[in-house]
């Protein structure tokens, strides 16, 4: 029977490179020498999104509602495939920026940017939990040493993959962080392929090449379906590589065209024209389709073929977003109150939201749980983000 997983925001990635939150000045080399190596539109768009970033917070808010409240938002797991996809975009364009600009990728610098990004706010994270689960008899803390050792080293979701039944209590207050352990896992790889890739063989043949591994996940998830499998197959890095695939799939496609190119037109038109449709499409799924459950033949859909369907509906409106800065959609969500906390907030608050939870549900609080969860999120959130995250994101951009 398929289980219902943990979700979890990812990390703003786009800071996690040190990207700036403006438009990049462009120095324009010679026209005669400068080719964008086969991507000619990939350093103008590595740009910050500022959409995205209001995207980040509705879906943060998302999560917090389907973990407090997850009667009211069944399918809200379904952020977690719009966040794969974000972040597969986000950071396939700023490598392919790097290699439009220096004809490589530096690849040690950017496993030290991640780091810094990622391991000092959950080690905080970590630390927390452990001591509390030390000090008190809190039972939502119980195996708080435990669980902060596979946060810790990314593996949450390979011990969660292994569950066949329930999942065991091992993972505590930190069995959110699984899906940070798909992405870091992913990462590792996927830079190196992609350097390879670039170094080998055309631009349009590293856009077929994306788009064949998109499709890769899916057949592999039909063969290894079974009931039993939900678990594997949810937290799996090879099961659910096609969302973070999707978006690189996009940033690869975009980077290929010139601004004056007619294909980029039509994709302009038709991307403005189904973003809205897409994120209304993927606001229905989280407020009434219970994706983690147990529902027969839609659940066997929805574990093989499901997941790469979403995948392209959040490609769709990353698309969007991007090539329609100026749509009344973009401008909603580039707000300042969305875009700063989207930017600034949203990791702390994904890795403090379910801790939180856990005290509180420790302590017997039913009665304004959900308030009480933003409110002390959003104040762990806010400590991360000035004593912890931003001293490690200036040390990132040296």
């Amino acid at each position: 029977m398929a289980k219902a997983p943990d979700t979890e925001y990812l990390e703003d990635t786009e800071r996690a490179e040190g990207t700036t939150t403006g438009p990049v000045p462009r120095v324009a080399a010679p026209a005669t020498r400068y080719t964008g190596r086969g991507f000619p539109s990939a350093i103008a768009r590595s740009r910050r999104v500022t959409g995205l970033d209001g995207l980040r917070t509705l879906a943060v808010a998302l999560v917090l509602v389907y973990h407090a409240e997850p009667g009211l938002l069944p399918g809200g797991s379904v952020a977690v495939d719009l966040f794969f996809t974000i972040s597969g975009f986000v950071i396939t364009r700023l490598l392919l920026a790097e290699y439009a600009r220096t004809g490589t990728v530096a690849l040690l610098p950017f496993y030290r940017r991640r780091w810094l990004r990622l391991v000092p706010a959950l080690l905080a994270v970590c630390a927390v939990c452990v001591a509390v689960g030390a000090a008190t008899s809190l039972s939502g803390f119980d195996n708080a040493w435990q669980a902060a050792g596979l946060a810790a080293t990314f593996v949450v979701n390979i011990v969660r993959a292994a569950q066949p039944d329930s999942y065991s209590g091992i993972t505590g207050p930190l069995g959110h962080t699984w899906s940070l352990g798909v992405e870091e896992q992913f990462y590792l790889l996927w830079p190196v392929f992609l350097l390879v890739l670039l170094r080998r063989v055309r631009a349009r043949t590293v856009l077929i090449c994306t788009a064949v591994l998109c499709l890769l996940p899916v057949l592999w998830r039909w063969y290894l379906w079974n009931p039993d499998a939900a678990h594997r197959i949810y937290n799996g890095t090879d099961t659910r590589a096609d969302e973070l695939l999707a978006g690189a799939l996009v940033a690869v496609a975009l980077a290929r065209l010139r601004s004056d190119d007619p294909r980029l037109a039509r994709l302009r038109t038709w991307a403005g024209r189904l973003a809205l449709p897409a994120l209304g499409l993927l606001a229905l799924v989280a407020w009434r389709v219970p994706v983690t459950g147990d529902a027969g033949a839609f659940t066997a859909g929805w574990y093989t073929v499901g997941f790469l369907a979403v995948a392209t509906v959040s490609a769709t409106l990353v698309a969007g977003l991007e090539l329609r800065p100026d749509s009344r959609l973009s401008g909603v969500l580039a707000l300042k109150p969305l875009s700063w906390v989207g930017r600034n907030l949203s990791y702390g608050m994904y890795l403090w939201h379910y801790p939180v939870l856990r005290l509180l549900g420790s302590l017997g609080m039913e009665q304004g749980k959900l308030a009480a969860t933003v409110v002390l999120t959003t104040l762990m959130a806010l400590l991360s983000y000035y004593l912890i995250e931003a001293p490690f994101l200036r040390r990132a951009r040296t």
